[in-house]
C-alpha cells in the first residue's frame, strides 16, 4: 500500500474507533483537556486548558500536511464517548519507520484495555498495510505507567537518552526508548495483543 497523508484512514474493531484528528474536534477533546489536566504531566505538548488544546490540534494538523505525523482520534465504542488522541510521527517512508505516541486517553478509559485495542490496530496498520520495519516509541523515563504499558504490548526497552529535551517546566528530561521491529509483531506481538483483546 502506498501511504497517502490526505485520505482518511479508519481503524476500529468492536472495542474502538479511531478517525483522523480533524480541526474541529477541538469540541469533543475539549472537556477532558479541562477536567484532567493531569493528563499532560509527562507531555512534552501540553493540550491542558482550551488554548493549550487549540495550540496542540493545530501543531498536528501542520504536521499532516508537512506529510511528518498521521494524527487520530479515539472513540471508545463501550461508553460512546471520544476519549483521546494518539497519531504516527517522525514517519520516514523510504527508512520504513516510524514512532507511534502523542497518546493520551481520559481517566475513563485508562486500565480497560483501550490502549491495548488501539495499539493492535495501529501496529497492524503500521506493519501489514504501510509496511514498516520498526516502529519506535519514546517516553518520560520517570512515567512508569507509560513505560509499563508499552512493556505490556510488547516493546523492547533499547536504552535512555539522557537529558535529550526540554520538558514543560524547563528542566530536561531522559527519554526512553523502545520498539517492535516487524518480524517481533509477526512472531509474538500480534497474537499477544489478539490475546489481550479477547480478555476485554
Amino acid at each position: 500500500m502506498t501511504f497517502d497523508f490526505n485520505k482518511d484512514y479508519i481503524l476500529e474493531n468492536e472495542i474502538v474507533f479511531l478517525r483522523p484528528l480533524i480541526a474541529e474536534d477541538i469540541s469533543l477533546l475539549l472537556p477532558i483537556s479541562i477536567d484532567e489536566p493531569e493528563i499532560w504531566k509527562y507531555s512534552l505538548v501540553p493540550a491542558d486548558g482550551e488554548d493549550n488544546l487549540k495550540a496542540y490540534i493545530k501543531m498536528a494538523m501542520e504536521a499532516k500536511t508537512e506529510k511528518k505525523e498521521y494524527p487520530f482520534i479515539v472513540f471508545d465504542k463501550r461508553i460512546n464517548k471520544y476519549v483521546g488522541s494518539t497519531r504516527f510521527y517522525d514517519i520516514q517512508l523510504a527508512q520504513s519507520t516510524l514512532q507511534l505516541g502523542y497518546t493520551w486517553y481520559s481517566k475513563i478509559s485508562q486500565g480497560t484495555g483501550l490502549n491495548a485495542n488501539c495499539k493492535l490496530l495501529l501496529l497492524q496498520f503500521a506493519f501489514e498495510k504501510m509496511n514498516m520495519e520498526r516502529v519506535e516509541f519514546r517516553a518520560d523515563n520517570n512515567n512508569a505507567r507509560s513505560i509499563a504499558a508499552m512493556k505490556g504490548i510488547g516493546c523492547i526497552a533499547e536504552g535512555v537518552m539522557r537529558k535529550n529535551v526540554i520538558k514543560m517546566d524547563g528542566g530536561r528530561r531522559d527519554s526512553i526508548v523502545l520498539s517492535i521491529l516487524k518480524e517481533e509483531w509477526e512472531g509474538s506481538v500480534k497474537n499477544n495483543l489478539l490475546q489481550k483483546q479477547k480478555k476485554v
